[in-house]
């Protein structure tokens, strides 16, 4: 299989302080890849290094290979825009736009141009049902996304990050805020895409870790532990940090 994103070498500093040492991660086409471990160990600083969330950070230096198909994602030529259109982003925390549920999906694809009404419709459409949204909102489309639950607000995201068709989706903790219900659906909605998109997920539920990663990657305190397939990884690690961690020994 080809790498859709390859990283070598990976090293993060805010300012003196070194927050990523060296991490070396690829990512195959149309697979979800975990980020697991404990808070602090350097999961979302990494995540955030392959949209470039972290250029907002001030005195954040990057060094290291970070490639995606190919192309240097901090080349000085990378237009940075288009990059997170290819690489989109879920949070933590819904943040739907203060708008309506239609106006949040076509967000993206206004800002491309896209002006033909039936176009507009059917990704609106399509893209609520691959977020497993579109029953609950069909009849509303007009109402302000805030009006909604919060894991109702956060499949309106989802379906906003895929209206504009990426190639690789990163999600971080985008079920921590949300019930056992709402995540479970959160989680219906990523088998339901897996075989389109590549996804990398930063998880700390080790049960959503194992039920729907191919492959995971332990991190701690900055440093890359363990990384192989999640089935292997969660019965056979081959590392005795990844035992512990797995075992809720630390964390």
């Amino acid at each position: 299989m080809s790498s859709v994103i390859t990283t070598e070498d990976v090293h993060l500093y805010y300012g003196e302080t070194e927050a990523l040492h060296g991490i070396n991660l690829n990512f195959e086409k149309n697979e979800i890849t975990a980020l697991i471990g404990p808070s602090g160990c350097g999961k979302s600083t990494y995540l955030r290094c392959l949209n470039r969330m972290n250029d907002l950070i001030p005195n954040t230096t990057v060094t290291g290979s970070l490639k995606l198909n190919g192309q240097d994602i901090y080349s000085p030529n990378t237009d940075v825009v288009n990059l997170r259109k290819r690489v989109g982003m879920l949070f933590q925390q819904p943040n739907p736009f203060p708008l309506s549920v239609y106006e949040n999906v076509v967000y993206g694809l206004r800002l491309e141009g896209v002006k033909d009404k039936q176009r507009l419709d059917e990704r609106v459409e399509t893209t609520l049902k691959q977020a497993a949204i579109w029953d609950e909102v069909k009849d509303s489309l007009h109402k302000s996304a805030l009006a909604f639950s919060g894991g109702q607000q956060q499949r309106i995201c989802v379906a906003r990050v895929l209206a504009v068709e990426p190639d690789i989706i990163l999600m971080d903790e985008p079920t921590s805020a949300l019930d056992p219900i709402s995540s479970a659906k959160i989680e219906d909605t990523l088998a339901a895409i897996r075989s389109d998109y590549t996804i990398i997920i930063v998880t700390h539920n080790m049960q959503q870790a194992s039920r729907i990663s191919d492959k995971t990657a332990f991190l701690l305190n900055g440093n890359l532990i363990e990384f192989d397939n999640t089935e292997k990884m969660f019965m056979r690690p081959d590392r005795q940090e990844t035992s512990d961690y797995l075992n809720g020994k630390f964390g």
